[in-house]
Formats: structure tokens, C-alpha cells, sequence
């Protein structure tokens, strides 16, 4: 094999993990506003310029939308706003990488539950068990906050109804979708986020390091997932996606300084051996690039 062929197969590989990391890095810094916003005008930052550059990039409007299309993508983007309310939430009392370790079992049920391999029950299994050491439940009740957890599990929920909504319009162009439905995010986390933050969200410097994030947590992602989505199928895809919980983790202990339990450790190893093993085994379905596989 040539060093250009070589190269040509790494690109796809290179883009999801450039994905997964520029996500981790946009919602690191995403918690540093926490001190000056709240969580709930770090998110109203962060999806309403998430969209605004969406829509500036994709220009849904080129694009018919039926009155059918338009009711699936409102509870798409209501989900989708949710799923980063709580998500951020969260954020507050938990570190960063048990978040999305959490979190990931919304997607992983979905892909389990509606499944009848056999196999399907081992990546149950070693998820049930992952959470099983992430929460706490009886052992060390004082290692988690209990309302973080609550919004993580709720992020989850919502990332699963996510994926569902988003099965309904995976007709559509990713580029339209993912714009419109970021747009209804936007308009369900905004007011939360001025309500609570009010007018400190248009300090000038406040607002460009929203838009940074925004940008590095949104767009960037979307583009190279794209990219990864056209020459990868879905299954390397998930594989490659699996890894979101540990790179999460690393840059919450390099970016933010939260140290992690050796136990945690192996929990959001087994969620994600879970998740890879799912996306590893799971039965090929029609080739097309559904938004509810580019992670938000």
C-alpha cells in the first residue's frame, strides 16, 4: 500500500478524532464561563452562535422544508436544546468526563433497544455496569453531586430522543437539518440564558469567547464529522466516536484540573467499550449521513 493510500484512509480517522477533540476543547473553556454567566448563559452562548454560524455555513433556506419536515425538526431542535441545557448543567457539580460518560447512555440505549442481536445484551451489561460505578448508589454516596448526576441522566434522555427525532428527517440534507435544528435550539435555551444572565451576556469580551467556543464546539466538529460520515461506514464511525468519554476525562484533568477515582477510570472504560462494541456489531442500514450521527 502506498504512502498516498495510506493517507487517503487516515483522513476519514483523522477527522472524527479531530472532532472528538475539538468538542472536548469548546466545552472545557465553555466551563470557564460558568463564573461569569452560569451554565445557563454559557449554553444560551454556545448553541445560539452555534446556530447563527450554521446558518451562515449551510443556508437551510436553499432547501424546501414540508410542514411535516418542519414538526419533526422542532422537536429535533427542542431535544437537541435540552440536551445541551442539561448537559451543562450538569457540568456545575460533576467532572467533565463522567458527564459525558453518563450522558453516552442515552445514544447506547437507543442502539441497544432497538436491536434483537444476542450481542447486544453484553454492551448492556458492560454500560449497566459503567453507570453502576459512576453513581452513586450506595457505595461513597459523597463522590458525585446527586443534582449533577440527575442532569447528566437527563442529558441522556434527551440525547436518545435526539437520535429518535432525528431519524425523521435523516431524508434531509445533514447541512439542513443540523442548521435548523440547532436554530430551535437555540430558541429553547436562549431565554433560560437571559433570563438568568441577563445583560452580563453582551460584555464584548464575553460575547467573542462565546462565539470561540461556539465555533470550536459546533461547526468545527459538524464539518470534520461530515467528512469522516462520506468515507467511513457507520459502524467505524461509532468505533471511532466511542472515545468521546475518555478524551473528555483527559481534558477535564488538563484544561480543568478535575481529578478522576481509579474507579471512574474503569467506569467510562466500560461505557466506552459498550459503545464501541455496539457501533462494532451493529447491523449496516442504508447508507446516508442522518443528523442524529453528528454529535453536538
Amino acid at each position: 500500500m502506498t504512502s498516498s493510500n495510506r493517507w487517503v484512509q487516515a483522513v476519514p480517522l483523522l477527522a472524527v478524532f479531530g472532532s472528538v477533540v475539538a468538542l472536548g476543547i469548546g466545552t472545557s473553556f465553555a466551563k470557564q464561563l460558568f463564573p461569569q454567566v452560569g451554565s445557563l448563559g454559557t449554553t444560551a452562548l454556545r448553541v445560539g452562535f452555534s446556530a447563527l454560524l450554521l446558518l451562515l455555513i449551510w443556508r437551510p433556506w436553499r432547501w424546501t422544508t414540508t410542514r411535516a419536515d418542519a414538526k419533526s425538526l422542532v422537536r429535533y431542535g427542542i431535544a437537541l436544546g435540552c440536551m445541551n441545557l442539561m448537559f451543562y448543567q450538569s457540568l456545575r457539580t460533576i467532572p467533565f468526563g463522567v458527564a459525558v460518560a453518563i450522558e453516552f447512555s442515552g445514544p447506547l440505549a437507543v442502539a441497544c433497544f432497538t436491536s434483537r442481536q444476542r450481542i447486544d445484551y453484553l454492551w448492556i451489561g458492560l454500560a449497566i455496569a459503567g453507570l453502576g460505578l459512576l453513581l452513586p448508589l450506595g457505595h461513597d454516596v459523597a463522590s458525585l453531586d446527586l443534582t449533577g448526576v440527575g442532569f447528566a441522566l437527563g442529558a441522556a434522555v434527551c440525547w436518545g430522543s435526539y437520535i429518535v427525532f432525528g431519524k425523521r428527517v435523516g431524508h434531509l440534507h445533514a447541512g439542513h437539518s443540523v442548521a435548523l435544528g440547532l436554530t430551535m435550539a437555540a430558541i429553547t435555551v436562549v431565554p433560560f440564558g437571559v433570563w438568568h444572565a441577563g445583560s452580563a451576556l453582551l460584555d464584548p469580551g464575553i460575547l467573542l469567547y462565546g462565539l470561540g467556543v461556539a465555533a470550536v464546539s459546533s461547526a468545527i466538529p459538524i464539518s470534520l464529522e461530515m467528512v469522516a460520515l462520506k468515507r467511513l461506514s457507520h459502524s467505524a464511525f461509532g468505533v471511532m466516536a466511542s472515545m468521546e468519554p475518555a478524551v473528555a476525562a483527559l481534558l477535564g484533568l488538563l484544561v480543568l484540573g478535575e481529578q478522576l477515582s481509579g474507579l471512574q477510570w474503569l467506569a467510562i472504560g466500560l461505557i466506552m467499550c459498550a459503545a464501541a462494541g455496539s457501533s462494532a456489531t451493529a447491523r449496516p442500514g442504508p447508507a446516508r449521513h442522518a443528523p442524529d450521527e453528528l454529535m453536538m
